[in-house]
C-alpha cells in the first residue's frame, strides 16, 4: 500500500497539484548563521530564557530575532503545500474508492437492510471473496496510516491519531478472526463515509478555491456527526450491544470486540467537539484562525502570535501569514480527520 501510495502522489497527485498551479514553495529559509545553527542541531530547537539572552550578547542580536531565527529554522523542516495536496489527494482517492465499494458491496448483503442478519448462525458464517478484499485493503491502508504517520505531517493530535490507527488494526484484525466480519463492514463503511469529503476540502483549500472548500467542510460536517455521533451508537452500537447478545449470548471476544467500539466513538465525540468548536468560532468571527486540531505545525502558539520586529536581521513574514509557518488554514475546511 506505502507503495502505491507514493506511485500515486509522483504521476497523478503532483500533475495534479501543478496543474492548479500548487508548488513546492516552502517557508523562508534563515538566515546562515553557524553559531544557532550549533545550538539548533546539536543542543535545542526550543532554547530557554537564559540560552537565548546568552546567544543575544554573544551575537549582538536582540533576544526577539533569536527567537524568530529558531521559529524560521524550524519552519524549513515542515512540508510544503504541494506535498501536503499530494497526501490529501491521495487519502481523498482511497477513501472514495473504498467508500464506493463499500456501499456497493454491502447494498446486496442482507444485514445492511437487518442488522440482526449479523448475529444469525454466527460464528458459521461464510466469508466471501468479497468481503475478504473489502477488509484486506482496509487492514492494510491503516497498516500504511501507521507507519506514514511518522513521516507525514506531524500534527497536534498525533498521539490521538496514532491511538485511533492502532484500535482500528486490532478492531479489523479481531473482528477478522473471530467471524465478525458483517458487522465489521458496517462499521468500516460508516466511518468510510466522510472521509473523502475532507480531504476534498484541504485540497481546495491549498488551491485556494476558498468557497468550495468552505461548502466541503460544512458538508463533511454534517456527514461525521450524522454518522459518527446518530447512526454508529443508533445503529450499529445497538446491533453489537443488544441484538448480537439477544441471538448470540455474552461470550469472551464479545466483551473485547465492545470495548473496541466504545472507544472508537470516545474518539468520534473528541472529534465532532473540534468540528463543533471550529463552526462556533466561524460564526462569531466570520473566519477560523487557526485549526484546533491539524494542520497547525508543532510550533507553538505563543511564537506564532509573535510581532514581527524591525531589527534587520530578522527575517520577514512568510506567505504572508507574519511569524508563522505561512501554512495555517484560515477557513472553517482546515479540521483533519
Amino acid at each position: 500500500m506505502l507503495m502505491v501510495r507514493l506511485i500515486f502522489e509522483r504521476f497523478v497527485a503532483k500533475p495534479c497539484a501543478i496543474a492548479l498551479n500548487i508548488q513546492a514553495n516552502g517557508p523562508q529559509i534563515a538566515q546562515p548563521n553557524a553559531i544557532l545553527e550549533k545550538v539548533f542541531t546539536a543542543i535545542t530547537k526550543h532554547p530557554d530564557e537564559k540560552r537565548l539572552e546568552g546567544l543575544s550578547k554573544q551575537l549582538d542580536w536582540d533576544v526577539r530575532s533569536i527567537q524568530r531565527w529558531f521559529r524560521q529554522r524550524r519552519n524549513q523542516e515542515k512540508p510544503s503545500t504541494l506535498k501536503r495536496f499530494c497526501e490529501s489527494m491521495w487519502k481523498f482517492s482511497f477513501g472514495l474508492y473504498i467508500f464506493t465499494y463499500g456501499v456497493r458491496f454491502l447494498k446486496k448483503t442482507p444485514w445492511l437492510w437487518n442488522t440482526r442478519h449479523c448475529w444469525y448462525n454466527y460464528p458459521y458464517q461464510p466469508l466471501t471473496p468479497d468481503l475478504h478484499y473489502y477488509y484486506i485493503l482496509e487492514l492494510s491502508f491503516y497498516w500504511s496510516l501507521m507507519f506514514s504517520q511518522f513521516t507525514d505531517i506531524k500534527r497536534k493530535d498525533f498521539g490521538v491519531m496514532f491511538l485511533h490507527h492502532l484500535v482500528s488494526i486490532f478492531l479489523i484484525t479481531f473482528s477478522y478472526v473471530n467471524n465478525m466480519a458483517r458487522v465489521g463492514t458496517l462499521v468500516l463503511c460508516l466511518h468510510d463515509s466522510a472521509d473523502a469529503l475532507l480531504e476534498a476540502a484541504k485540497m481546495a483549500n491549498y488551491a485556494k478555491f476558498q468557497k468550495i472548500c468552505d461548502l466541503l467542510f460544512v458538508m463533511f460536517a454534517m456527514v461525521f456527526i450524522t454518522t459518527r455521533l446518530g447512526i454508529f451508537p443508533l445503529w450499529v452500537l445497538n446491533t453489537t450491544l443488544f441484538e448480537s447478545w439477544e441471538i448470540v449470548g455474552p461470550y469472551p471476544s464479545w466483551w473485547v470486540f465492545n470495548l473496541l467500539l466504545l472507544v472508537i466513538q470516545g474518539l468520534n465525540c473528541f472529534w465532532s467537539y473540534l468540528i463543533v468548536k471550529i463552526a462556533c468560532k466561524a460564526i462569531s468571527k466570520g473566519k477560523v484562525s487557526k485549526d484546533d486540531r491539524s494542520d497547525i505545525e508543532s510550533s507553538s502558539d505563543e511564537e506564532d502570535s509573535e510581532p514581527p520586529g524591525n531589527n534587520p536581521h530578522a527575517a520577514t513574514t512568510t506567505n504572508g501569514t507574519s511569524g508563522t509557518n505561512g501554512y495555517l488554514l484560515t477557513g472553517p475546511c482546515s479540521m483533519d480527520d
